[in-house]
Order: structure tokens, then C-alpha cells, then sequence
């Protein structure tokens, strides 16, 4: 997965002064290796039943769109709270410095669905445990959650030990 991380460019301080951004349209503008990307978050789960994926607002639905595609399922977007135009299913979750809201589609998925959740990283994990609370609220089951890139000091995959998780490049 080096040609992956290389082409993931860190730039300090964005968006905000401290925070060292990792930027994916590199690997974006690269067919081949956007290609790779996605074969390579679906292969742990290539023995898997996926019945639909659901991306995380908003680099979430780049990689789960096609993911899904990949796989021949469902695209299920999973957005910040009042985006949604239809009935919706809420979760409210923490992060670092507040608290925030996320919206599924209440009639998305049917009860025992098998859901792959995709975001293009995993850092503290709050989003992604939420997302997984979405998906539970409507009776599905989450089969895996996979992921880009993971901020492994921040120790994410603690909110999602439940869940088989998958990254393809840690920092």
C-alpha cells in the first residue's frame, strides 16, 4: 500500500493551525490507484454477504459509492443532521469539541441487512460508532467498517471493537 500513502499528501496546519490534513485528491487523480484503493477496502470483506454500503458525509460517499458499485449493492449516504430530504433516523454523537448529528433515511435499509460502512479515515472513531448506530437503528447489521487511511495514535478503532475494522494506511 506505499504507492496508496504516497499519494496521500499531508499539509500542515489545515484547516486550522496544529492540524496536519491528510489530502486524497492526489490518489483521486490517479485512475489506477484509485482502482487499487478500492479492490483493497473490499478485500478483507471479499468472503463477506454485503447487502449495501453506507459512506460517512462527505469524502465517505466518494469511496462508498464505489465501493458499492464494486460490489453490485446499494449506496446508503450517511449525512449531517437536516440534509436528508425525507424521513430520517437520528444519532447524536460527541466529538473532540462538541457534539454533533447524523441522519440515515429511516426506510434505507430492511431489518437484517448486512451494511459495509466506509470513510475515507478513521481518526478518534466517534463518526464511525455513530454511523454503526445508524445502521443498528434500522435493524441492520454491520458487517465491517473499512477505511482509506487510519490516525492510529487516536486510537479510533477502540470505538469500533465490536465491528470487524480494516484501514489501508496508517500515520
Amino acid at each position: 500500500m506505499q504507492d496508496i500513502r504516497d499519494l496521500i499528501r499531508h499539509i500542515d496546519d489545515f484547516p486550522s493551525k496544529g492540524v496536519g490534513f491528510k489530502d486524497i485528491t492526489p490518489l483521486m487523480q490517479d485512475p489506477q490507484a484509485l482502482q487499487k484503493s478500492i479492490n483493497a477496502l473490499l478485500q478483507p470483506f471479499a468472503d463477506t454477504d454485503i447487502d449495501a454500503v453506507a459512506g460517512l458525509e462527505a469524502r465517505g460517499f466518494i469511496f462508498g459509492a464505489l465501493v458499492a458499485q464494486q460490489l453490485g449493492v446499494s449506496f446508503i449516504p450517511l449525512r449531517k443532521a437536516g440534509k436528508l430530504p425525507s424521513t430520517t433516523q437520528t444519532v447524536n454523537y460527541q466529538l473532540e469539541y462538541g457534539n454533533a448529528s447524523m441522519e440515515i433515511h429511516a426506510d434505507a435499509l430492511t431489518s437484517g441487512q448486512r451494511v459495509l460502512l466506509v470513510d475515507d479515515v478513521l481518526a478518534t472513531g466517534g463518526t464511525a460508532r455513530a454511523g454503526c448506530e445508524l445502521i443498528e437503528k434500522l435493524n441492520a447489521q454491520v458487517a465491517g467498517c473499512t477505511f482509506l487511511m487510519e490516525i492510529a495514535a487516536l486510537n479510533g478503532r477502540q470505538q469500533l471493537k465490536s465491528y470487524p475494522t480494516h484501514s489501508l494506511v496508517q500515520f
